[in-house]
């Protein structure tokens, strides 16, 4: 009986050269992006410039928290308080955390939440959240249907 036995691990060839090709690849894409052979990902706010896509419905919100942990919805232009947002009903979770992630972006830039938002139901059917405090731009479409379907219906009349 021979207690001697190989301890040495190898990678197969075949997994190597797949991991420097997916590498090569990468890198190849990447640099004909840089130098403009290939065009970058579409930007919705670009495209709809471009297509000179007007928007059908725009609203100014305001979002304050309330002390029993409700998120308070308003219409800055007319006062109007549009929704309360209660936690454990469904779509107001996802508003919540869009908008957490935005008030988190103007705390690590010194902006309060003062400065509203503006939703925007363009006329192609995108829908668009921006916070020109900080210049950010959310495209509401791209989270699924349900989630879209959450910020519409702060639009009047819950249109989209």
């Amino acid at each position: 009986m021979s207690l001697v036995h190989d301890h040495e691990q190898t990678i197969p060839k075949h997994a190597v050269a797949s991991a420097a090709m997916l590498v090569i690849t990468a890198l190849a894409l990447t640099t004909l992006v840089k130098v403009g052979v290939l065009n970058r990902e579409a930007v919705p706010a670009l495209v709809r410039t471009e297509a000179h896509v007007a928007p059908a419905v725009v609203r100014t919100l305001s979002f304050s928290d309330r002390a029993d942990g409700a998120v308070v919805v308003r219409d800055v232009t007319t006062g109007e308080t549009v929704r309360v947002l209660i936690d454990g009903v469904p779509g107001n979770g996802f508003v919540r955390g869009v908008m957490r992630g935005m008030a988190r972006e103007r705390h690590s830039r010194g902006v309060g939440m003062a400065p509203p938002f503006t939703l925007t139901l363009w006329k192609n059917g995108t829908l668009s959240l921006d916070d020109k405090a900080t210049g950010r731009s959310i495209e509401l479409g791209s989270f699924g249907p349900d989630n879209r379907a959450a910020f519409a219906a702060l639009l009047p009349g819950g249109a989209a």
